[in-house]
C-alpha cells in the first residue's frame, strides 16, 4: 500500500466514527434523563457488564463512573454465572452493554438479576433486542456501520458506548455536585491530585532544616549557614523569629560585586527587607505559583503571629511531582 491510501483509510476510520458520536446527539432523551435518574438514585453500587470488546468498554465505564463520584465497579458475566454474581446485591443497578444484545453470557444472568427486582440498564445497538427488550432502560447506540471494511471488527460501535457511558457519567458527576477536589482525592498519586491536595506544610524545611540567622550576625554567618543548608538563602529574623529580612544567592553576587568585606558587613545592611511568605496551609501548586510570578526560587513560611516556621524552596515542589 502507498503511503497516500494509509492515510487515506485512517481518515475514513475517523469519519466514520465521528458520524456515529454525532448520531448520538438524538439519543440523549428522555430515557437518557430516566437512566441518569435511575443510576442517581442508586443506593449501592452501578455494576457495569460486558463480554468481549463490549466488556472492555464496560470496565472503562466502571472506572469514569467510580472516579467522577458515582460508586462502581465492572463484573465480567461469564465469572457472574460461576459465583461473582454474588457481588450484586439489592441495592445496585446494573448496567449491561452489548451490541447485538444477544451476548449468550449476559441474558444467561439476566433471570438472576431481574429476581433481584433491580433496575437493569442496557446499552446496545439493537433497540429490538432481547437484552433491549428485558432491560428497565435501554440507551440506543447503534450505528450506520463499523469503521472496519469488512464490517466485522467492533469499531465505531464501541466507541459510540464509550461516548454513551462517558455522557452518563458526566451528567452523574454535574448532578452530584463533584468537584476537582473530590476528583483529587479518589487520584492522590496523580498529578492532579498532588496538586489539589499537597500543601506547603508537607513538603516544606521545617526546625533545624531552616537556614536562619539574626540582624546580629555578619555576612560570613550568613554564607557559613546558606552552605550548611543546602538552599541558596537564609532567612534574617528577630529573637522572636519575626522575619526582617532574606538573603539569597542573589543578595551574595549583588554584595560581592560592590566589594563588601564578608567578615565585618553586618547582614542587616545587604539583606532583602522585603520578602514573600505564605502560609503552612498554602497549597504547593498555590506557593509555586507566587514564585514564577515573582521569579524566585523559594519562599519562607510563617505561621498567625508572622513567625518562621519553615522554607519551601521550588525543587521542594518539583520533587513532590506537583508538575
Amino acid at each position: 500500500m502507498l503511503n497516500n491510501e494509509f492515510l487515506t483509510l485512517g481518515l475514513a476510520v475517523i469519519d466514520t466514527e465521528a458520524k456515529a458520536i454525532a448520531a448520538l446527539t438524538h439519543k440523549i432523551n428522555d430515557t437518557f434523563i430516566h437512566a441518569c435518574e435511575c443510576m442517581l438514585k442508586c443506593e449501592g453500587r452501578i455494576v457495569v457488564i460486558g463480554m468481549g470488546k463490549s466488556g472492555h468498554i464496560a470496565n472503562k465505564i466502571a472506572a469514569t463512573l467510580a472516579s467522577t463520584g458515582t460508586p462502581a465497579f465492572f463484573v465480567h458475566p461469564g465469572e457472574a454465572s460461576h459465583g461473582d454474581l454474588g457481588m450484586i446485591t439489592a441495592k445496585d443497578v446494573v448496567l449491561a452493554l452489548s451490541n447485538s444484545g444477544e451476548t449468550d453470557e449476559i441474558l444467561t444472568i439476566l433471570p438472576l438479576i431481574k429476581r433481584l427486582n433491580i433496575p437493569l440498564i442496557s446499552i446496545t445497538g439493537n433497540p429490538s433486542s432481547n437484552l433491549a427488550t428485558i432491560a428497565t432502560i435501554n440507551l440506543d447506540v447503534s450505528v450506520e456501520k463499523e469503521a472496519c471494511p469488512l464490517g466485522l471488527a467492533p469499531t465505531a460501535s464501541t466507541t459510540a458506548s464509550l461516548v454513551m457511558g462517558d455522557a452518563l457519567a458526566i451528567a452523574l458527576l454535574q448532578a452530584r455536585g463533584f468537584s476537582a477536589e473530590d476528583f483529587a482525592r479518589s487520584h492522590p498519586a496523580g498529578s492532579l491530585g498532588r496538586r489539589l491536595l499537597l500543601l506547603t506544610r508537607d513538603i516544606m524545611h521545617v526546625n533545624d532544616k531552616i537556614p536562619m540567622i539574626t540582624t546580629s550576625n555578619s555576612l560570613s554567618d550568613a554564607l557559613i549557614e546558606m552552605t550548611s543548608k543546602s538552599l541558596g538563602l537564609t532567612a534574617i529574623v528577630d529573637n522572636d523569629k519575626h522575619i526582617v529580612g532574606i538573603f539569597t544567592d542573589g543578595d551574595l553576587r549583588r554584595t560581592l560585586e560592590n566589594k563588601h568585606d564578608i567578615h565585618t558587613t553586618n547582614i542587616s545592611s545587604v539583606m532583602t527587607k522585603d520578602c514573600e511568605t505564605i502560609t503552612a496551609d498554602c497549597l504547593a501548586v498555590e506557593a509555586l505559583n507566587i514564585m514564577e510570578n515573582k521569579k524566585i526560587t523559594a519562599l519562607l513560611v510563617v505561621d498567625d503571629q508572622q513567625s518562621l516556621i519553615g522554607v519551601l524552596h521550588m525543587h521542594d515542589i518539583l520533587r513532590a511531582g506537583v508538575v
